[in-house]
Formats: C-alpha cells, structure tokens, sequence
C-alpha cells in the first residue's frame, strides 16, 4: 500500500514539475512504472504489446455477457472497455487511454503486475511453481493474471469490499485430490473460487458484467459454500438460486 501511496504521490510531483516547466503531457505517462510504463497514448486502430497489456488490465469492463479478447489489436471492444474502466474510476470517458487513464492504472498495480488487491499467491495454493495444470507453469501464470484483473473490476462494482479466494490454480494431482471436474479451469489457471462476503449471489450476479463466462453458483451442483468464476470459450452460467 505504502508503494503504490509512494507512486501516485511521485506522478502528481512530476506532472506539477512539468507544468511549472512550460511543458505539456499529451502523450505517453505521466511516469515510469515498476511494472508496466506505456509508452504512447492508445486509441482505436492502435496496435502492439501495450495495446495487449492494457487489455489485461481492462478486461473486467467487457460489458454485460461478454468477454474482451487479449490480441494486442485495439478495436471496438477495447474502446468501450477502456470507456467503462474510465467511467468506474471518475475519469474522462472518451475511449482513449492516456496519462490519466495509465496513472490510474500504476495507482492500482504492484511491481509484479497483479493489481493492488489480488496476488499470485492467493491464486496459487496448490504448488508455487504453477506447474503439474493443463497447460505450461508460464501459460497458468499468465491466465492468473487476467483472471486478477477481472476481479480487481468485480471487487470495485461492488463497493470494493473485499473478496476472498478458496482456490485458483490447481495442478491435476491438487485436482484429483479435492474432486474436481476433469476439465476444471483450475488447471488452467482460469478458474476462482470465492468465499465469505459479498453473498455469493451479489458475487455472481455482477461477475456476469465483469468478463467471466463461466459462473456457478447457489443451485449448481456443488457449489452452495461458494461462487466460482472462470473463463472459457463458451458461456456457462448456472446458479438458480440466484436467478442465472
């Protein structure tokens, strides 16, 4: 918390500093980042690894029923994400992502890039080196992330109150072991659960606007002591207690 205070701190001095100086920010950051500094301002029919990284970090704010492709082309869907995202934060809403947009960004990451509520290790209980899943340590790690950032979204549309992980990672024996379905998105990296408060019908209620298509909860066979979130290439809601 003391580092991102530091770094939000850090970006006001610079942009005060600038100003006095005679000189203007229209492109770029307001300052460097320990994870993550883009380098230019985005806009649609932008494209590259900074388009793709901001997809990453706006890609809870698809919109109700849909899901933001991580492709490094910035097209509609990435516009009308990065609008909400500006929209959830208090900031212009023009679909453009620049230095106020980017500072926000910094204010909510960590060095390692998880965003500032969310870790690797609450994502991971099962073994440290994410290996042993469906697919590569790296590739599980990687899906953990965007997975992080989609709950960074839910968490604020629900009046940031905290939520808390049971499981995210699995690697087939940690499957094996707790029952899961053959094909789980645990061993991909993709799949949460969640417990404790909000309920876990205000938790599945509003992931539907938050990037996941996979959604159980109360009424879904095994799943009355938590929600489950995940992402996969089809939708599948399922939770009758809570009206999905």
């Amino acid at each position: 918390m003391l580092r991102r205070a530091f770094r939000t701190l850090l970006s006001i001095v610079m942009i005060a500093s600038l100003t006095g100086l005679g000189v203007t920010l229209t492109t770029g950051t307001a300052h460097a980042d320990d994870c993550y500094t883009f380098p230019r301002t985005l806009s649609q029919g932008s494209s590259g690894e900074d388009v793709r990284q901001l997809q990453i970090r706006v890609a809870g704010y698809p919109g109700y029923g849909s899901v933001l492709a991580i492709d490094g082309q910035f097209g509609a869907g990435t516009k009308a994400a990065v609008t909400r995202f500006q929209q959830a934060y208090g900031l212009g809403a023009d679909g453009v992502a620049g230095p106020a947009t980017f500072s926000k960004i910094y204010a909510l990451q960590d060095s390692d890039c998880t965003p500032a509520h969310f870790t690797y290790a609450e994502m991971n209980r099962c073994n440290s080196d994410w290996s042993g899943g469906a697919v590569s340590a790296a590739a599980a790690r990687a899906n953990a992330l965007q997975q992080m950032w989609k709950l960074e979204a839910l968490r604020h549309a629900l009046g940031d109150r905290p939520l808390t992980t049971s499981s995210g990672f699995r690697s087939y024996s940690c499957n094996n072991a707790v029952g899961g379905a053959a094909g789980s998105n645990h061993l991909y990296g993709r799949g949460i659960d969640l417990v404790g408060s909000p309920s876990f019908c205000e938790i599945v209620r509003q992931a539907r606007n938050h990037g996941f298509n996979e959604i159980l909860g109360p009424g879904y066979p095994g799943h009355s002591d938590h929600a489950h979130l995940g992402s996969q290439s089809s939708r599948f809601w399922s939770a009758s207690s809570c009206g999905i």
